[in-house]
């Protein structure tokens, strides 16, 4: 699955045109590697993503094409969580 639709499906950023423009800026990483919009994810993937002062990385956990949103927080896992200041 692409890295801008699975943002989306999982709701990690809300619309596809957005992810698609974080990952073509270079604030994705898949693996440690920088990731473009068209990137594939796969399960178990690790995504590090820069939002401004805020990095997150995660643990791809499932792909669906389309999710609920309870549901959609089972594709991932967060893996760490910091603010730089």
């Amino acid at each position: 699955m692409r890295i801008d639709k699975f943002l989306k499906i999982s709701r990690i950023i809300k619309r596809r045109t957005v992810a698609k423009e974080v990952a073509d800026k270079g604030r994705i990483q898949i693996n440690g590697n920088l990731a473009k919009s068209s990137s594939t994810v796969k399960i178990g993937d690790l995504v590090k993503i820069q939002f401004g002062n805020r990095t997150v990385e995660l643990k791809v956990n499932a792909l669906h094409e389309s999710t609920k949103k309870e549901d959609a927080q089972e594709m991932y896992e967060i893996v760490s969580d910091e603010r730089k200041i």
